[in-house]
């Protein structure tokens, strides 16, 4: 079987990225076996630079920067873009028009699935950025017709810290893991038929264990549409 070549624009965090590059060529070995695995460009950004941008909320510039990667990968060779990250998604339609290949959204898939599995009322945990702007959870619901939470205040400033001061550096803490599933909860008890997991790095910390409702790994699941789209089955 054929493979079309994949585009990642990564680093953002590495953590989260090496995720991606590990769950892509599993699935193609899985689905391909023997010696298989994906065939793949990445282009990875220092995030130190990124997430700069971010909190000076220099959006400009950062698009900017995304769009050169995407245009880097298209004149590598790849076949599609993905972006492994749900917060540079805002500005996914400029990326989009600054190239000629398709790029795959990350809440797509996620929104397919989670409307396969029949639910419709969904919590969302992510940055500050994907949780507050409209860009990611009006794309939810505009789109797919889901009806998006977020936590409150306090538990939104709690889950954000946690992602830039620890889980894109690779600390994994426990007393954080009791943080999120706190904030899990309350949205549970708000009526969130399952959860989104719209931070990369998320996946790292949080398990299907720590909720009492579906969580959806927008990691795994973004990967896994990728592998899809390579082999010419898209999700």
């Amino acid at each position: 079987m054929s493979q079309k070549v994949i585009g990642l624009i990564g680093g953002m965090s590495w953590e989260s990225s090496a995720e991606y590059y590990r769950i892509i060529n599993e699935r193609v070995r899985d689905r391909l076996g023997g010696l298989h695995s994906a065939r793949c460009l990445m282009w990875s950004f220092d995030f130190a630079e990124v997430e700069a941008l971010q909190h000076e909320g220099r959006w400009q510039d950062a698009t900017l920067l995304m769009i050169e990667a995407a245009q880097r990968l298209e004149r590598g060779g790849a076949d599609f873009v993905v972006i492994c990250t749900n917060t540079m998604h805002r500005m996914a339609a400029e990326v989009q028009a600054a190239i000629s290949l398709p790029l795959l959204h990350i809440a797509d898939p996620t929104a397919t699935r989670i409307r396969a599995d029949g639910h419709r009322r969904v919590g969302l945990l992510g940055t500050a950025f994907t949780m507050e702007q409209d860009f990611y959870k009006g794309r939810l619901a505009d789109k797919h017709g889901l009806d998006v939470l977020i936590p409150d205040e306090a538990d939104r400033t709690t889950v954000h810290r946690i992602i830039y001061e620890e889980l894109v550096q690779g600390r994994v803490v426990e007393s954080s893991r009791q943080a999120y599933r706190a904030v899990i909860t309350r949205l549970v008890e708000r009526g969130a038929e399952a959860i989104i997991l719209g931070c990369t790095e998320i996946m790292l910390l949080v398990k299907p264990e720590d909720s009492t409702v579906p969580l959806y790994d927008t990691t795994m699941i973004h990967a896994e549409a990728a592998l899809e789209m390579a082999l010419g089955q898209p999700s």
